[in-house]
């Protein structure tokens, strides 16, 4: 408000000096001797009024250098013209009204002179259209700027103004075409004329008890008289927009009528509402502007339907189009928004050749039932030959080798242009060097031919097209043409080989659908086609193309009606027919990626403000490494002598799989720099990692596997900021190979079955993460020893019965127990058998006994790995520090 404030007091300041400047002239102006002395040469003041006539803000300075030089007494009457004439941009005013004062300051007859050519400019024929309503608009704002500035003389200025307002608004009260003239001289003029002031400004000022500033430069019943003048007119203009709401609503009510009756609008009829509501909205806008400019209330109107999806959700209440035809802004970018070609061509580019009519499906024809003639082609070919068409038989006359060099390159470095930007320089290139009749044609034989393979160009083949459509229209009608033969080719021989090029044809028919490109109706025309003799090669085709522009289809309210028919069509002949099972799934896939299934909506648990922000600095803030320190700081600020929060706090640090795998090693940096501050989370969450994996080997759900990896990854972390001893990581090590493990394949342990790998994976995870911190002389005896006893283990697995030449043995956990070998402990033996892994494990076990004179029978009954673990525990695992007193163990070996 203040920053209006101050802009209409200088504003109005520097029209008031203006005027009186414009209004006291007289005694300034230079006498006859002086004007004599300047050049008043017919040819520069001819060439000085001949710029004029294409004045620009630009040039002023250059205009009143030489106006300052030129004697044109003479010539006024020209200068007038050439002013009332001159063609102006909004922005051109300010500079044109500086030159007339300049010309006025100088000659007293000019301001006459031009209000004569004014007169005839603005003389408005009564019942005749205004020919030129634009430059309308710009001259009656320039008017407008002479009254307001003193130069044109109030008494002879004012009738005329007065006249034209009066005529645009008295003739225009039904249509009003001239809405965007009265609306930009109210803007730019009406607080001078008819002191307005907008609504909004009003407002605040008496919200704060403000003045609210007026224009004095025309007296206030003047200003009264225009102002009514254009509310007579605004209410006219609210009239006229009740009438037209109430038209949209009527044709609404029909077309839904239409809809209940006969199941579909046609697209006429929809059309026909989308242009009305575009009116309609457009009147709108301009009723807003002129309502907020004279501080008048908008009627209210009604909501309107959104055009065409109306329809279509009565039809079919699950269809949810509020996401609009394309899934995302970068996909609808890629098929609606494309390069300008016009920019490189020159404004003539000569005749287009004739473009190629073909006959185009009717919605009756669609309603028709199939008959042969339908499945005939065109001189039905090989496939191969399809393309050696008449139209490719012409002689191949470019205009010389380097053209020739260059369209060869340019069709063969075609393949290569797997992105947006690469296909639009391409289209690009084709129009500005190679746009030729043959290079045409080459290129629809090379678009035509794309390998069966490279499905992939075929989005981007069909942006190229659609990018060359505007200016060269041959390409994309020649090419839809080629493929709608080569479909029916395909459909009329009914034979069972060739399904690559069958697949690539429907595909590219479907990308040219969704680039407007192949008719909405040709394309359900195909899916008819297909869908009348649903069987075999016919049933992929029909999903492929499904896949590629049936959601689009399904979308587009145009043709909803009829794929949604299509679509029951096909799931019904699904049910009825034995297919196998791959086209099952295939028909099953494509319907549903049509039309997915309503899901159940999740319902989210409500938990405490203090547990969702706990669950917010753990698992959402800590992903970002900037923000370690400052998740310690606001775990640190908690209450950790309530039970309850503490708890939570120490279940949110437990759960490392509700974080990224990439940082659980943060999580654990977390846990052991808040143990400084609080020692007693450090044996809470150890504990409760401990049960966690213990729980995962108990229960063996293959759905916790992804969080039992992530669990014993956060316990090497643990490991590795010195949170627990690498005798507890040896424990969980050997329970690993140890807990519910049948050695039997007789008898297979439901606690891990034969077909199960996890727990190789667990080991492998758990010594990659913490492995190389083993650097202590014992740790590093110890674990040559566990690779012994793992190998057994592996291999154990490996050679059970369930492994066959059908159901090999996944060679993924062979290279994990190698690279794990090779990372941790590189100088050890692999064994190439479970044969000789059992006797390393007996030599082992008989070394050990040796070293530290253990009694061979006391051993025997716990069997061969648990002779590994015994309960002296300085065989494997005893080390020179003690383990942590605090940290209390509930994770035993019960076998």
């Amino acid at each position: 408000m203040l920053q209006y404030l101050d802009d209409f007091n200088k504003r109005h300041q520097a029209k008031l000096q203006l005027y009186n400047k414009n209004q006291n002239t007289s005694k300034s102006r230079p006498d006859s001797a002086s004007l004599s002395k300047l050049d008043s040469s017919l040819k520069k003041n001819t060439a000085f009024i001949k710029r004029l006539r294409n004045f620009t803000a630009s040039q002023l300075d250059t205009f009143l250098k030489d106006l300052a030089g030129l004697n044109l007494s003479k010539y006024l009457s020209e200068v007038a013209s050439a002013l009332v004439e001159v063609k102006l941009k909004i922005t051109d005013i300010p500079a044109a009204l500086q030159l007339c004062c300049n010309i006025h300051w100088t000659y007293s007859d000019f301001a006459t002179i031009f209000q004569e050519h004014w007169i005839k400019t603005l003389h408005i024929k009564k019942n005749e259209p205004i020919e030129n309503p634009s430059k309308l608009r710009v001259d009656l704002r320039f008017y407008g700027d002479l009254v307001s500035s003193g130069m044109l003389s109030n008494k002879e200025a004012l009738p005329l103004l007065g006249t034209v307002l009066t005529s645009l608004t008295n003739r225009d009260k039904e249509n009003h075409h001239n809405i965007s003239i009265i609306i930009s001289f109210c803007k730019h003029c009406g607080e001078d004329f008819a002191g307005l002031v907008p609504k909004h400004m009003r407002k605040l000022c008496e919200k704060y008890n403000v003045e609210v500033p007026r224009s004095s430069l025309l007296a206030a019943d003047k200003q009264n008289s225009v102002r009514t003048l254009f509310k007579d007119y605004y209410t006219s203009l609210c009239q006229h927009l009740l009438r037209d709401h109430s038209k949209v609503l009527a044709f609404e009510r029909q077309n839904e009528q239409l809809l209940r009756l006969k199941g579909e609008v046609r697209p006429e009829k929809i059309s026909q509402l989308e242009t009305m509501k575009n009116e309609l909205q457009s009147l709108l806008s301009s009723a807003e502007t002129l309502a907020e400019l004279l501080d008048q209330p908008l009627p209210p109107l009604p909501n309107l339907g959104v055009t065409g999806e109306r329809y279509v959700s009565d039809i079919d209440e699950g269809l949810s189009l509020d996401e609009g035809l394309w899934e995302d802004e970068e996909s609808r970018c890629f098929y609606q928004v494309f390069p300008n070609l016009q920019e490189y061509l020159p404004s003539k580019s000569g005749n287009q050749e004739p473009t190629l009519v073909t006959p185009e499906i009717t919605e009756d024809k669609l309603d028709e039932d199939l008959k042969d003639e339908d499945f005939e082609v065109e001189d039905v070919q090989k496939e191969e030959e399809i393309v050696t068409t008449e139209a490719f038989s012409e002689p191949e006359e470019i205009g010389g080798n380097a053209i020739k060099v260059a369209l060869e390159t340019f069709l063969n470095n075609l393949p290569s242009c797997v992105n947006r930007e690469m296909i639009d320089n391409a289209a690009v290139e084709f129009v500005v060097f190679l746009n030729t009749k043959t290079a045409r044609r080459k290129l629809i034989k090379a678009l035509f031919g794309v390998s069966r393979t490279r499905l992939d160009l075929l989005p981007f083949y069909g942006r190229l097209v659609a990018i060359l459509n505007p200016v060269i229209p041959e390409v994309a009608t020649t090419l839809t043409n080629l493929l709608k033969q080569d479909f029916k080719y395909h459909i009329k021989k009914k034979d069972q080989i060739n399904l690559e090029s069958k697949i690539k044809v429907s595909r590219y028919i479907g990308e040219l659908v969704k680039f407007g490109l192949f008719s909405s109706l040709e394309a359900l025309y195909c899916l008819k086609l297909l869908l009348h003799d649903f069987s075999h090669h016919h049933i992929e085709m029909a999903c492929n193309f499904l896949e590629t522009c049936g959601r689009f289809l399904y979308r587009n309210p145009e043709s909803h009606h009829r794929t949604k028919i299509y679509l029951d069509d096909m799931m019904r002949l699904k049910s009825v027919t034995a297919l196998d099972i791959r086209y099952t799934n295939m028909i099953e896939n494509a319907f549903y990626f049509i039309n997915p299934p309503d899901n159940t909506t999740v319902v989210k648990k409500k938990r405490p403000t203090l547990h969702e922000f706990i669950r917010k600095i753990v698992f959402q803030d800590l992903m970002y490494p900037e923000n370690e320190r400052k998740v310690l700081k606001q775990l640190r600020c908690l209450d950790w002598e309530s039970e309850t929060i503490s708890d939570y706090a120490v279940k949110c640090l437990s759960s490392a799989w509700q974080i990224k795998f990439h940082r659980i090693s943060a999580l654990a940096n977390l846990v052991a720099g808040l143990v400084e501050y609080q020692e007693f989370v450090g044996t809470k969450v150890v504990d409760s990692v401990l049960e966690d994996i213990r729980l995962g080997m108990e229960i063996n759900l293959p759905k916790m596997n992804q969080r039992r990896v992530a669990m014993i990854k956060y316990f090497g972390e643990l490991y590795n900021y010195r949170l627990i001893e690498s005798s507890d990581v040896f424990k969980v090590l050997y329970s690993l190979i140890m807990f519910g493990v049948s050695l039997s394949h007789a008898v297979p342990s439901p606690l891990d079955p034969p077909d199960n790998l996890i727990r190789i994976r667990l080991v492998c995870t758990l010594l990659d993460t913490c492995g190389k911190f083993f650097t202590h002389a014992d740790i590093k005896t110890k674990l040559p020893y566990f690779f012994v006893y793992f190998q057994s283990y592996f291999w154990s697995k490996k050679t059970a019965p369930i492994w066959t030449e059908e159901n090999k043995f996944p060679v993924y956990a062979q290279y994990q127990l190698q690279d794990c070998v090779e990372k941790n402990c590189p100088n050890i033996q692999l064994y190439i058998s479970h044969q000789e892994a059992l006797t390393a494990v007996k030599k082992l076990q008989e070394q050990i006994m040796t070293e530290y004179n253990i009694k061979q029978g006391s051993m025997a009954s716990q069997g061969l790995y648990l002779s590994a673990l015994s309960s002296d525990d300085s065989v494997l695992y005893e080390e020179d520090e003690e383990v942590t007193s605090h940290i209390k163990f509930r994770f035993f070996l019960n076998v």
